[in-house]
């Protein structure tokens, strides 16, 4: 992550399925992460949050909702930059149209990037991995 940190080169990374365990923590540090709409992205997974905090693993759907670990809880955070809409996955169409809109997505961002100088690159992945989340004091 260190290194990944000082990559002089703009770094996406999309949310797909499930990222979660140390990979999580590497796909934050990024200019921009964007998750599919039905992706989920925590560093824990719920089971496991679970089984910590209440030595239960069958809490899992409770720990789930306390978590935030889906696309738009994320995006309201700030710990994600964009959700990505998913058509009803039904067939091989509907996963062309997806693949489609995931390149769009990257072709623009790229696009985006692509005036930034080296030091604005590294200095705009910084500054988002320490702004990600919400504090709240309680």
């Amino acid at each position: 992550m260190f290194e990944m940190a000082k990559l002089k080169v703009p770094v996406i990374s999309i949310v797909i399925g499930e990222g979660s365990s140390g990979g999580a923590l590497a796909i934050g540090v990024a200019n921009k992460v964007f998750m599919l709409e039905n992706a989920i992205y925590s560093i824990l997974s719920p089971e496991g949050y679970s089984s910590i905090l209440w030595k239960d693993s069958s809490r899992y759907k409770e720990a789930a909702e306390k978590m935030k670990l889906t696309a738009d809880d994320l995006y309201k955070l700030k710990v994600i930059d964009k959700v990505i809409k998913e058509p009803k996955m039904d067939d091989k169409e509907s996963f062309k149209k997806l693949a489609k809109t995931i390149k769009k997505e990257i072709e623009s961002e790229i696009l985006s990037m692509k005036k930034l100088t080296e030091e604005e690159v590294v200095n705009q992945r910084y500054q988002k991995f320490r702004n990600m989340g919400e504090f709240i004091k309680l």
